[in-house]
């Protein structure tokens, strides 16, 4: 049977066909569809949405010990909150076998950097593959999974971008039902204490050992043979990229088993060849390892050391020239930055916070990192998620050391991040008892990556109802004595929110309540928001003064036609939020007649 798959759906299909019983991630592109597609064989797989990337790996971690093949999937910063477990677990090794995707982004279309997770396989001393198609991402993840119990090791599967989102066509089969492993208790491989893990430490570098000999002798790492001028060493998507520009031209080492990288295939292929340019995203990891060897080789030298490595930009460098493309007045291309939806609810908070004077706002990873730009200018940094109220707190501490400051920190937030690192961060500011102000944007939903259920939706990933976590009962528990719970698109809520909590002087949270807009609502929300968004806004054009403030709001649905001096609101956009209503000073926007 053959499919057309992304690569993020091949995953999941392999995943499938290679027995796995459990699987949990954390949504973040370019990651995200491959749990989506997991939960789909939900008579096979029980997979869910962790509230992190750490907890999801320790998850599967646990799944692994119990018997069941699991998998973990997360993008490439999630590793870095994942990275605690995933160190001690290559000491331990699996019962079950445990793969855990890293989908990292060349190009940081998303993302907050670009950051290149095939270190993470050299540093953590655990095997890696590289998939480079769809029908590679299923089937390398079959062949990861044999490796995984074989050797007893966790695996690193290194997708990209383009590999999680491009398609092809994959030949699909049956699923393998595998068995789950005797669970045997083994304090001396499971329980890390040092004693232990310095025997752990060895075994490590044994498995290493014999995984060269493997990584020489693997068909994932092959011979292509051209014209023997010019020799491509490429891994992943670059090997794609290389093709496609060098063709027959040059002869390939295509590696897709990538640590320990093939010592004796790399020396082997070399020798065949006159020139060898190694092709890669990021970081030169294949590059550094080839000249430890003692090849010359081109790789940084001639192609850029960021970015994605297309074929333009590999033709580019190489040849000095691009494809021929249609000629175009670039000078007419209307410059179209990312914005708030239309009824966006953060856009009330933004527009009120932005005028604030003497505030300073932590910001966080989510759709509301927006709030950063124009119209708002409502945001002074961002780092990661759940960041927002831990770093805030450590502001708000020096800037009490000043002498008469009058500056405050507001911490922003949204659900979905407070419950992934949020929670740990609050506890910071009520144990050193900042003064802080904090703002969990609650908007039912992870909205960022295409609304994903969390632990306040009252949904599991496979739709299964839940128990819902409110975030107020969390808040005042880590300590919170001042909490506000507040409609964002009422204004004056908004404001009066503001304005008690700058006026104390101890840690406050302020809550926004109200679903994202592009929401599918839950049968309690509908309960709870009802009669929500029934009525659109319209402008009474004989009112309207043509002063511009209802543009200030930063909604998409609002245009201002300039030789009538009047502003429109399209119809086909508006939801009726009513925050421009609030903002215009002649009431010139009103609920449409019926």
């Amino acid at each position: 049977m053959k499919k057309l798959f992304t690569g993020n759906e091949a995953v999941a299909r392999g995943a499938y066909e290679a027995g796995v019983k459990y699987a949990s991630a954390y949504p973040g592109t370019p990651s995200t569809e491959i749990l989506e597609n997991v939960a789909l064989y939900k008579d096979n797989i029980l997979a869910e949405w962790a509230p992190n990337e750490k907890v999801a790996l320790e998850a599967a971690i646990g799944g692994s010990l119990a018997g069941a093949r699991t998998l973990a999937v997360m993008k490439h910063v999630g590793v870095n909150v994942a990275a605690d477990p995933l160190f001690t677990f290559a000491y331990t090794g699996v019962n079950g076998g445990m793969i855990l995707v890293t989908a990292d982004e060349p190009g940081q279309h998303s993302s907050q950097n670009e950051q290149d997770n095939r270190q993470y396989a050299k540093f953590a001393k655990i095997p890696m593959f590289e998939p480079t198609d769809s029908q590679e991402c299923k089937d390398m993840m079959k062949d990861a999974f044999e490796l995984s119990e074989e050797y007893d090791t966790p695996i690193l599967f290194r997708m990209t971008t383009r590999v999680c989102h491009s398609k092809g066509i994959v030949e699909c089969y049956d699923r393998k039902e595998v068995e789950l492993k005797e669970y045997k208790k083994d304090v001396k491989k499971y329980v890390t204490v040092p004693g232990h893990s310095r025997l752990l430490r060895l075994k490590v570098e044994e498995r290493m050992n014999k995984l060269k000999e493997f990584s020489d002798s693997t068909e994932l790492n092959f011979f292509e043979w051209n014209n023997t001028k010019i020799g491509i060493i490429a891994s992943g998507g670059a090997f794609g990229y290389a093709k496609e520009v060098f063709g027959n031209t040059a002869s390939y080492l295509k590696l897709g088993f990538t640590n320990p990288l093939p010592e004796n295939k790399i020396k082997e292929f070399a020798e065949k060849v006159d020139k060898i340019y190694i092709i890669e995203e990021n970081d030169p990891y294949i590059e550094e390892f080839v000249k430890t060897l003692g090849i010359e080789c081109h790789g940084k030298d001639v192609f850029p050391f960021c970015g994605e490595m297309t074929p333009d930009v590999i033709r580019k460098s190489v040849f000095g020239e691009t494809m021929p493309s249609i000629e175009y007045d670039e000078s007419k291309i209307v410059a179209r930055p990312p914005s708030l939806c239309a009824g966006c609810p953060h856009r009330g908070f933004f527009y009120e916070v932005g005028k604030r004077k003497n505030v300073v706002i932590s910001g966080d990873i989510g759709c509301y990192t927006l709030g950063f730009a124009e119209p708002y200018n409502a945001m002074d940094w961002n780092f990661c998620m759940g960041g927002s109220i831990s770093v805030g707190h450590g502001a708000q501490q020096v800037f009490n050391m000043r002498e008469n400051n009058q500056k405050r920190l507001i911490s922003v937030l949204g659900d979905s991040t407070f419950f992934h690192t949020g929670i740990n961060s609050l506890l910071d500011v009520v144990y050193n008892k900042s003064n802080s102000i904090n703002v969990i944007l609650d908007n039912r939903i992870t909205g960022m990556t295409g609304h994903q259920e969390n632990p306040g939706t009252g949904y599991t990933l496979q739709g299964k109802e839940t128990k819902i976590v409110e975030i107020e009962p969390i808040v005042r528990a880590c300590g919170i004595e001042h909490v506000r719970v507040v409609n964002p698109n009422n204004l004056q809520e908004v404001n009066e929110a503001f304005d008690w909590a700058l006026a104390l002087d101890e840690p406050s949270v302020i809550i926004t309540r109200w679903p994202c807009v592009l929401k599918k609502f839950s049968k309690e929300d509908k309960e709870e928001f009802k009669g929500a968004f029934v009525e659109k806004c319209v402008v009474d054009k004989e009112k309207c003064i043509g002063c511009k403030k209802c543009t200030k709001v930063g909604c998409p649905a609002i245009s201002f036609d300039k030789e009538a001096k009047k502003a429109n609101i399209d119809s086909a956009m508006c939801v009726g939020c009513e925050v421009c209503a609030q903002v215009c000073p002649v009431s010139a926007i009103v609920k449409e007649e019926k």
